[in-house]
Order: structure tokens, then sequence, then C-alpha cells
């Protein structure tokens, strides 16, 4: 890169720092071509200093030296989290014990934080999940499939958004698989593979490699006129960006809670329109499934009306405590907000990666198409397995995956993070490659 591009990079970065609680830019100024979108460009700001220091303050982890920036595979506890959860363990341990009518409020409000957190109709769409998988599994197997059916993927997609459906082969499901072989996916792509059998396009909201991020708006529009399913894993998008689940006409969102919504393991939720509520003949019922639960012997009552009768059975509660904490701080600070905050620091990781030697991105590089994850590949000679290890040595906690490292900052980690964490990379790739080849 020459001294004037040097020099226009300094100073792009070196003004995002200088105004970190007002400063705002369209990034399409900086790029040389634009390809169409039915999106509008996003805009990129910073969450103020003052608020993000407060922020800061419920991650004991950003005190102690540590730089986490994995929340694509499993995000930190806040305090509030860990105190919500200490709370409930402690009452159930040498307080009242028996909690289960405590916990139900709770656990309404947590459904009705997830309604919020994604704009469903209602709390009465949401059922509460452990995982992804049992999540999309509870809608791909209550579906009535017939040989010959046709559901479109693609090949991006991680495992649990893929076993599901490879799993309706033996009823004669037909599984046509997309190539996104530059690692984006379009609208258009999918409309040419659509047929009249197709029942069903399930896709990742944004991509856990990638991080490419669907153009769900379209995607909605395009399944509904040609009735097609639309059933979205967004365990890498709710709680980072923007969804809405009723302009974009999604049928069903399967989320888990550990990464981007920043709740504790064994969490999740799963939305359900009404519309395609109807159409599931569940596999698996259990007591909380009916509409009154508490009449035990009535074996002829009809099913909740609401998405709890996908609930099944006795809850973790403990987890929907930390869930509800954790829900509840992100709505106070606002989607919007997050957003854009996640977005300018991936765009600072994004332009400052492009000028490291040797790295080259493949998540994508327009902020409409990009959510909070960055990843690269380093140059074929280096072994990105010995650098990741340079890296974690450092305190710095990114991801290692297919080959590639995978960085995704949240809403409480700062510009000068993305600083921080840029210069280790550099660290780590002259300490592998000035090694002596038999060490690598």
């Amino acid at each position: 890169m020459d001294k004037a591009k040097g020099f226009l990079l300094r100073l792009r970065i070196e003004s995002l720092l200088a105004f970190p609680s007002s400063f705002e830019y369209n990034h399409a100024v900086f790029l040389t071509t634009l390809t169409a979108q039915t999106v509008p460009t996003p805009t990129l700001r910073f969450i103020p200093e003052k608020q993000l220091q407060e922020i800061r303050t419920l991650f004991p982890h950003t005190s102690r030296g540590l730089l986490y920036l994995n929340h694509a595979a499993t995000s930190p506890l806040s305090q509030r989290v860990f105190d919500s959860m200490k709370r409930h363990l402690e009452d159930r341990s040498e307080g009242k014990i028996e909690t289960f009518l405590d916990d139900l409020p709770q656990i309404q409000k947590t459904r009705e934080l997830v309604a919020r957190l994604i704009h469903a109709e209602s709390a009465d769409r949401i059922a509460l999940m452990g995982n992804t998988s049992d999540a999309i599994n509870t809608v791909v197997a209550g579906l009535p499939w017939a040989t010959g059916d046709h559901i479109l993927i693609n090949d991006m997609e991680f495992p649990a958004n893929v076993w599901p459906y490879l799993n309706l082969r033996s009823s004669g499901v037909e599984l046509e698989t997309i190539p996104c072989p530059d690692g984006m996916l379009t609208p258009e792509e999918v409309e040419m593979r659509i047929k009249p059998s197709t029942r069903l396009l399930a896709i990742s909201a944004v991509q856990f490699l990638t991080g490419f991020r669907a153009d769900l708006e379209a995607l909605g529009s395009l399944c509904r006129d040609r009735n097609v399913l639309l059933v979205v894993d967004g365990i890498q998008a709710v709680g980072a960006v923007r969804i809405d689940v009723q302009s974009m006409k999604i049928d069903a969102l399967a989320a888990g809670g550990q990464k981007w919504q920043m709740a504790p393991l064994g969490t999740g939720f799963l939305y359900v329109s009404e519309q395609l509520q109807e159409r599931i003949h569940q596999k698996h019922l259990g007591w909380l499934s009916v509409k009154v639960p508490w009449d035990f012997f009535d074996y002829r009552q009809p099913l909740a009306d609401s998405a709890r009768r996908y609930e099944g059975g006795t809850l973790n509660a403990p987890g929907i405590w930390g869930m509800h904490a954790a829900l509840s701080t992100l709505l106070e600070n606002g989607i919007g907000e997050i957003e854009k905050h996640i977005l300018a620091l991936t765009q600072l990781l994004t332009d400052q990666l492009q000028s490291v030697d040797g790295v080259k991105l493949i998540s994508p590089v327009s902020p409409e198409r990009r959510a909070g994850i960055v990843t690269m590949e380093l140059p074929r000679n280096v072994d990105a397995q010995s650098v990741f290890q340079s890296i974690s040595k450092r305190r710095a906690q990114i991801a290692l995956r297919e080959g590639k490292l995978r960085i995704s900052p949240h809403f409480y980690n700062t510009p000068d993070e993305m600083n921080r964490n840029v210069a280790i990379l550099k660290e780590a790739l002259h300490e592998v490659t000035a090694a002596p080849s038999s060490a690598l």
C-alpha cells in the first residue's frame, strides 16, 4: 500500500477514535463499487464513551486484562446475569427451595423480552428452548412432508441448520444445497432455485464463518410470494443486529441464547408464526404442552393456544433467570444502538485488516452485508493454529474455525480494543513467520 493510501487509512481510523460519541459515516462513500442492495447502508456509530464505560462495568473480565472477541462462540456472562442466577440458586438451595410457581412469572417475562427483541406479534409466539437445534427440529419434525418435497439450504450453514433437514431424506424429501463460492447468497440466486415442489428455505440470518448477513427482507417477500416457508437460524444475529420477524416475513426463527444474546448455555427460543403453528403436528408432547397443565387427568384437553405447547416439560429455570437479565441489558441499551456500535467496530477491524500483508478477508466489506463477525485467511505458508496459539497467549480470545481466524466483538468492546487486537495479530504473525520452519 502506497503512502497516500496509508495516510488516508490512518486518517479514517483516527477520526473514528477521536469522536466516539458522535461520529457517523456512510461506508458507501469509501467504496469504489457498490452492488445493488435491497436494504439501505446502515449507520455506523460508536456508543458514547461515558455510556460505554458504564456498560463495561457489567463485565468483570474487562478490568482483568482479557481481550475477549469471541462472542460468535460464547459470550461472557455479565454481572447482572451472574447475580440473577445466584439469587435463584441460593433460593433453591437454602431458601424457599420449591420455587416453581415463583419461576413461572419470570419465564413469561422472558418470553415477553424475546418478543420485544425480535418484534414478534406477542409473547404467545415464543417458546423457550434449550438450544437452536431443538428449536429447528421442533419445526422440521412437525411439518407434514411428502416424497418429492423440496428444501433449499446453502453450503455455508452451521451443522445445526443442516442435520435436521438431512434427517428428512428418509421421508423422500429432496434437499438442494446452493453453492456460495464467494461466501454470499442473494435473493436472486434463491429465486432461480425455487420450483413448484419447494416447501422451505432454511438460512442463517448471519453465517457463522463468513459473517455474511442475509437480506431477510427480500427473502421473506420472495418466500411469501412463492408460498415457501422461511425458517431462519438466528443465533449469530439476535442480540447483535435488528431482527423484525414481522417485516421480514419470517415463519420460524430459532436462536440459542449463549452467543449474542449473552445468556447462559442451555437457553434459547423458537419463534413460530400463528400460520405456521397451525401446520405443525408436533411429535413430542409434555405435561406443559396442554392448555391447562394443572388439570392433571384431563387427557382430552387441547394443546396450549400459544407456542408454549412446544416447551413440553420443566424448563431450565436458572438459565432463564440469567436469560432475562441478559435480554434486559440489551433492550435497555437499545438494539439499534448496539447494532451501530458493533458495525462500527467491525468496520474498524475490516479497514485495518485489509492493510495487513498476507491477510485476506472472507467476511463482507460492506456493512449492510455484515454483522458482528470478521473472518480472515492467512497465507498458505503460515500455520493458522500457531498464530491462534500466539494470539491466545497474549490474553486475546478469538476463534479458529476451518483454518481461519474469526473475530467477533460485542457492544461493550471499544475501538481501542480493536486496535489492540490488530496489533496482537501482527505480533503473532511476526512470531510465527520468523520462527524456524521446524518449530511450526
